[in-house]
């Protein structure tokens, strides 16, 4: 609904759109700096030892090397909360674990270098799950944190961080619940989502000390304030590249950005490090593995009296921000459910698999994907609709939860329980729900099933966020906001914004490339916060920048300032359009007006995204088919249409929906090797295995700025994996509590295998 907006609410070209179809659009690995060297890594093949000895004579005489470094030589920068991960260390965590680096005049020389580097490895024995990893007796990762147990001490830059909830009484709740229920479930296991562009950094440290980065990354500005404090508070510039895809991993990217800087500083050249696919599947980051022990106490009329457990999150070998997936997912179920009683406590637990980061859904995807199943069984027992029971728990204006940071915060935001009814009703839920565990048809050996998830997240404010609009002569702006661009259109519908404010031609207005020396401060695009916080700077940018212009105006016209108004780069009388003048008579040729904008953390305005599901399931064989999808929320109101149904329909595949039927790392524990670690094994989903899928957007003015309107793109894959898991529970009469839901275990679940 468009609401008689100009550009607001209207499918309009991005501002990208022809240099990306052209090829013009600058990545990572089109860059090429004046004596740039490449970096290459050689990585362990063991998931335990200590390097006894490391041998790197042979490497750095090959022609055209400039530096082999190990942990005996490399600049040294420890990282992770707490600091527990190092540049390089003399004992490696996980095959792939970095052991040595090497920079050369081309990738190839670098690549044949790593071959002459001899290693000689103690190797030990390896723990692959966190439940065993904290296991007395079990091997140890870390000296200083025993049983694999990180603490959960609290952190200087965020004392309050949200790692357990506890509140109310819980023996009191589960004394007044009419039905309680207990179970496990675990959501882990999973790939690298894999964007189509790897990971990439260009580092380069000048004369006077002050380093320059370039990322291929989604939050150029994050990786400035996450690398200056473990850099030493180096003077940093992050320059961003176009980034060809994300899907919430490419943030902090402190891996390779510290492995660039540490050849960078020592060559005194400009170095590229660049991962390959076999390197991006096995040595970056991937999303935290989650299972949970839980109670759950509820009454006849769903209301949840009591929530207690315990909630084992496997960070692998390191993990880089796991204290803020925990917070985030802690308050996201909070949001979730309107419990007064809580006991709900978190481990973080190193283990010798692939280092975890941030994926999309940032830990309440993990939580939730892992809970709910369990909260199915609570429900289940009540003889409750998941629809409703949904509707009625979730947070409402006035209701209160703890979120990441530890204060206690209340609603002020919609209620969505219309927009679940809206979608309950488009998917035809009252139809297709026949209770639980009861299939929606039976056709020969195919029966299909319905589910319903759910998810909301409050970080749409999080984070401070400063944008300023700079206005010139000709009747042009310029968005200032360090605002990068990994795939859905944010900074052109940044760009709508203040073409709104400014009723400019959406033509007129630009917004300056991610680069933190020309930029305010800017935290970066995670969250869904680039709507409402982002948003916010830059509307109170531009309507500051405004306010200037017509003050100018106001002796020139004659008028008073509120009588003002302007259009298309002409200011004119609101009562007596005739009299008017265009911005260059008003600023003559020698000025510009410049805005400033400043938006502060606001978790009061949480999200909500429901999604339905309808799956077949064939009994003999155990192949599950996803049929249809509908997604209903309520953003408030819709920026740009396409942008908002690409988000949506972006829940499929790789860190949604799939997660729950395709996406799996295959471990062999005999070596620590991951199998499916490449494009052939790797199970996509093809463009014949698409489902049907329907979008239901109302559009309800939410209390967040000007165009009342947040965003909703990080919850987008978080409600399908738990409904998927509920549809062919019901499918097939049989409750299943472990991701992904292979043929495998749908036959096992049945008693056929």
């Amino acid at each position: 609904m468009a609401r008689g907006y100009r550009h607001i609410g209207k499918a309009t070209p991005r501002k990208d759109a022809r240099a990306i179809v052209t090829g013009k659009a600058p990545y990572i690995d089109d860059i090429r700096l004046t004596g740039m060297l490449f970096g290459k890594v050689l990585r362990s093949p063991h998931a335990h030892a200590v390097i006894k000895n490391i041998e790197t004579t042979r490497a750095e005489k090959l022609p055209g090397v400039k530096a082999v470094l190990t942990y005996k030589n490399v600049p040294q920068w420890n990282w992770g909360l707490p600091r527990h991960e190092s540049t390089l260390d003399s004992k490696v965590r996980y095959v792939g674990d970095s052991v040595a680096l090497v920079a050369a005049e081309t990738a190839e020389i670098a690549e044949a270098a790593l071959e002459l580097i001899d290693v000689e490895y103690e190797v030990l024995p390896p723990v692959y799950d966190a439940q065993e990893a904290m296991k007395p007796g079990a091997p140890q990762l870390f000296t200083q944190f025993p049983n694999n147990t990180l603490p959960p001490d609290p952190i200087k830059i965020d004392p309050k961080l949200l790692q357990h909830v506890v509140m109310g009484d819980v023996e009191k709740g589960f004394a007044e619940a009419d039905f309680v229920a207990e179970g496990s479930c675990s959501y882990e296991n999973f790939p690298h989502p894999l964007p189509p562009e790897p990971p990439g950094v260009i580092a380069e440290w000048g004369e006077l000390g002050e380093l320059t980065l370039y990322v291929a990354s989604q939050s150029a500005a994050m990786n400035k304030y996450t690398a200056q404090p473990v850099l030493g508070l180096a003077d940093i510039r992050v320059i961003g590249t176009q980034c060809g895809g994300s899907y919430g991993t490419k943030n902090a990217n402190l891996r390779p950005l510290t492995q660039a800087a540490a050849l960078a500083k020592v060559t005194r050249r400009p170095v590229f490090l660049y991962y390959n696919k076999v390197e991006h599947f096995e040595a970056y980051t991937v999303r935290l593995a989650s299972r949970i022990d839980i109670k759950v106490g509820i009454k006849k009329d769903g209301m949840v009296t009591a929530v207690s457990g315990e909630w084992i999150v496997g960070g692998g070998a390191y993990t880089e921000s796991g204290k803020y997936q925990i917070a985030v997912g802690l308050g996201e179920t909070m949001v979730l459910l309107r419990c007064p009683n809580w006991n709900l406590r978190s481990k973080l637990i190193c283990t010798n698999r692939i280092p975890t980061g941030v994926v999309r859904g940032f830990g309440g995807q993990e939580l939730e994907c892992a809970w709910l199943p369990v909260l199915s069984i609570a429900m289940e027992k009540a003889g409750l609709d998941p629809v409703e029971f949904f509707k009625k728990n979730y947070a409402k204006a006035g209701d209160g939860y703890f979120w990441r940071d530890g204060n206690w915060w209340v609603c002020r935001g919609v209620d969505y329980s219309k927009a679940m009814q809206k979608g309950a009703e488009v998917f035809g839920w009252k139809d297709k729900w026949k209770g639980w565990g009861v299939p929606t048809s039976i056709e020969g050996n195919k029966r299909r099933g319905v589910g319903v998830g759910v998810h909301g997240n409050a970080d749409v404010g999080e984070d401070d966020s400063e944008a300023w609009v700079k206005l010139s002569p000709d009747g042009r702006a310029i968005v200032h906001a360090c605002v990068s661009e990994s795939g859905p259109g944010q900074r052109s519908s940044l760009c709508k914004m203040a073409a709104e404010v400014l009723n400019l031609p959406l033509d007129r207005v630009n917004i300056t490339p991610p680069d933190t020396h020309v930029n305010p401060f800017e935290f970066g695009l995670v969250g869904s916060r680039g709507t409402f916080t982002v948003g916010s700077a830059v509307i109170q940018a531009a309507e500051d920048a405004l306010r200037k212009l017509l003050e100018l105006a106001a002796p020139v016209l004659g008028a008073r300032l509120e009588d003002l108004e302007t259009e298309d780069g002409l200011i004119y009388v609101r009562d007596k359009p005739e009299r008017k003048v265009p911005w260059r008579k008003v600023m003559g040729i020698a000025r510009t007006v410049t805005g400033l904008g400043r938006f502060e953390t606001d978790f009061s305005l949480p999200s909500c995204l429901m999604q339905f599901v309808e799956v077949e399931v064939d009994i003999e064989t155990g192949k599950t088919d996803l049929l249809r999808v509908v997604s209903a929320t309520d953003c408030g109101q819709i920026i740009d249409p396409l942008v908002l149904n690409g988000q949506l329909h972006g829940s499929l595949g790789a860190a949604g929906i799939d997660t729950a039927l395709y996406e799996e790392t295959i471990l062999d524990k005999n070596t620590g090797r991951v199998l499916n670690g490449n494009m052939l094994d790797y199970k996509w989903r093809t463009f014949l295995d698409l489902p049907q899928t329907q979008n239901v957007i109302l559009e309800t003015p939410i209390p967040s700025h000007r165009f009342h309107a947040i965003g909703i793109g990080e919850i987008a894959t978080s409600p399908g994996p738990s409904a998927v898991l509920m549809a062919i529970s019901n499918a097939i009469g049989k409750r299943i509590l472990d991701y992904p839901v292979t043929a495998s275990k749908i036959l096992k679940a049945l008693g056929k295998i």
